[in-house]
């Protein structure tokens, strides 16, 4: 058995968090070789690449399944757990809901102490307990690779569904948690982040989308959707492509962690971002934008914030809700929505 000193456990991965996802033009070529399922009940299901799946249960109820785990991203294991576990949360609040159920994925070799796996699944019970949720079980298995995430189910009225796929020409964007998670985790990976960085994408990670979408959702939202290991090209691609429209971002108006850019510069890019940048090539208009700007905006983002499409009116008002709520993270204003033109993002 290894030492418990000697364990560093994003040492023990290829790739970490939200990186480790299967490229999105991979995972769309499987997907599409599935037979397609129908449901009168099933209101949200694969065809628009939501965050999770949505069932009617009566008019009053729907409910909300997803599932997320990946590999770690931090060396701490009680702070992996609250990362993976806030990750995971995260598709609930994305599509309106409340988390209620959350059971526990774990994969862990054989080789490293159990005891460093209990302080990852308290990391994780202590955001499904921040969550207002219940933690009733889980299933494990033995793996080289040790990984972690959450099977999660949450409740939301039929009528106050989010959606991936509603966002109206017109609309104004705005993204909740700042970018840049998978060039910070592969500099510290590499030992080349500072203690600030580090602090910073760890609060980041950790940091629950609950009071985010508390807020928002007393406003119209159109469309809503997490900006996990696709990047904020790629899911920002799947909600213009699903509401046939095209999103202009504002380059200079994403917020971007501390060391982010400094860190593209030198080439600490991780392996995700290059599967999502080929991916949306033919998706993105990228125009004169710097190289480090297109890196981060293909950046996998672990536990990222959420991208909202709302009215102009709205849009004041929920950025005047976030400045009196006090936003654990920055957040900022980031484009608007426009007619369907050639590219489905334009990023200027």
């Amino acid at each position: 058995m290894i030492p418990d000193s000697e364990v560093r456990l994003t040492q023990m991965t290829k790739t970490a968090g939200c990186a480790a996802k299967i490229g999105p033009g991979t995972l769309a070529g499987i997907l599409d070789s599935l037979p397609k399922f129908q449901d009168p009940a099933l209101m949200v299901g694969i065809e628009t690449s939501d965050d999770g799946a949505i069932y009617r249960v009566n008019d009053e109820v729907a409910l909300i399944q997803t599932l997320d785990f990946f590999t770690p991203v931090v060396d701490d294991p009680y702070v992996f757990g609250q990362v993976a576990a806030a990750n995971a949360l995260s598709d609930i609040y994305a599509m309106g809901g409340e988390p209620k159920i959350a059971l526990n994925i774990v994969a862990w070799p054989n080789c490293v102490n159990p005891e460093i796996l209990g302080r990852i699944l308290q990391g994780g019970a202590s955001k499904v307990l921040e969550a207002g949720a219940v933690l009733a079980g889980g299933h494990s298995i033995q793996d080289d690779e040790p990984k972690y995430g959450l099977s999660v189910t949450g409740f939301v009225h039929p009528d106050k569904v989010f959606k991936n796929s509603g966002a109206k020409p017109g609309d104004v964007l705005i993204l909740t948690k700042p970018l840049g998670t998978g060039i910070i985790n592969t500099a510290v990976k590499a030992d080349m982040a500072s203690e600030e960085a580090k602090e910073e994408v760890v609060r980041v990670m950790t940091t629950l989308n609950k009071k985010a979408k508390q807020i928002i959702e007393h406003y119209d939202v159109h469309g809503c959707t997490d900006v996990t290991g696709f990047g904020l090209a790629g899911h920002g691609a799947e909600m213009a492509e699903g509401s046939n429209v095209t999103l202009e971002i504002s380059a200079k108006d994403l917020p971007v962690q501390k060391e982010a850019f400094s860190l593209a510069q030198m080439g600490l890019i991780p392996e995700g971002a290059y599967k999502n940048r080929y991916y949306t090539e033919n998706k993105v208009d990228y125009g004169e934008t710097e190289e480090y700007f297109r890196d981060i905006f293909c950046d996998p983002q672990t536990s990222g914030g959420l991208l909202v499409s709302v009215s102009p009116e709205d849009a004041k008002r929920i950025a005047e809700d976030f400045k009196a709520a006090s936003m654990e993270t920055d957040w900022a204003v980031i484009g608007r929505v426009v007619e369907r033109e050639e590219k489905l993002v334009k990023l200027r």
